[in-house]
């Protein structure tokens, strides 16, 4: 089922980019193909560049933020009900 769904998307595919082609000349089709090599080629190596260059770029950041998460929780604890001492103040006054 799904093979046959691929095979009929596939044909109209195949049939309307032949329907564009036709009408260019094989000069023009020589032109059009190898302008869309240079492009694609270029766009490939661009974002293959791009991606390494980025690849630890983050890394930074990501410890910082941990950093500052790890001391969140440090001063949290140090607010927690546990470590609190009550004081209490009695009032010493005669009651008449």
């Amino acid at each position: 089922m799904l093979r046959k769904i691929i095979q009929r998307v596939n044909e109209w595919l195949e049939d309307r980019l032949r329907s564009l082609v036709r009408p260019l000349s094989p000069d023009a089709r020589v032109i059009v193909i190898v302008t869309m090599l240079v492009l694609f080629s270029g766009l490939s190596i661009y974002m293959t560049v791009s991606s390494i260059y980025n690849f630890g770029k983050d890394k930074g950041r990501e410890l910082q933020i941990e950093q500052m998460e790890t001391l969140k929780l440090q001063m949290e604890q140090q607010r927690d009900s546990i470590n609190k001492q009550n004081h209490f103040q009695y009032e010493s006054g005669t009651e008449e």
